[in-house]
């Protein structure tokens, strides 16, 4: 006698493409530029030329990394950025931070299986592992300086 399983299970799939936030990474490449050549006068079409995106894009990162007291801008036609301290005193977790990174993993959102006793339980599971995941990956930021970047740069 041969038993059908699709009685008993019923799976739906559905296929999500996550956003990948790149603001973290590119505020490492602004801080990095201004930290690398510190004396000159940088404005948002410098960092947007070295990161290859506009300078409105750069600019909504500079105002976050501003509120932070990372950097200080002067605004208006002759207007520059630089850093408001020295590299060595700007950690990565610092940068995170006022990017407002979100964090670096998530629980899907995807509505609980009733009859699963995995999907019903997963959610709260994951918690602790993402929460212990997080701490440790802000841990690792903070003991990173700008400076430690900056030297990896040639020349």
């Amino acid at each position: 006698m041969e038993i059908s399983l699709d009685i008993f299970y019923s799976v739906s799939y559905k296929v999500t493409v996550m956003p990948v936030s790149t603001q973290f990474s590119i505020a490492v490449h602004m801080m990095v530029g201004l930290g690398y050549l510190p004396h000159t006068d940088t404005t948002s079409t410098h960092l947007a030329m070295s990161v290859n995106t506009s300078p409105s894009f750069v600019r909504r990162i500079l105002s976050k990394l501003s509120k932070a007291g990372l950097v200080c801008t002067k605004m208006g036609k002759t207007g520059s950025t630089a850093l408001a301290r020295d590299p060595k005193d700007i950690t990565l977790l610092d940068i995170y931070k006022a990017v407002e990174a979100p964090k670096a993993f998530a629980i899907h959102d995807y509505p609980e299986q009733k009859s699963c006793l995995v999907s019903c339980a997963i959610k709260s599971s994951m918690d602790k592992v993402l929460e212990k995941t997080q701490g440790s990956m802000e841990k690792s930021l903070d003991e990173i300086s700008l400076a430690d970047v900056i030297v990896d740069l040639p020349g």
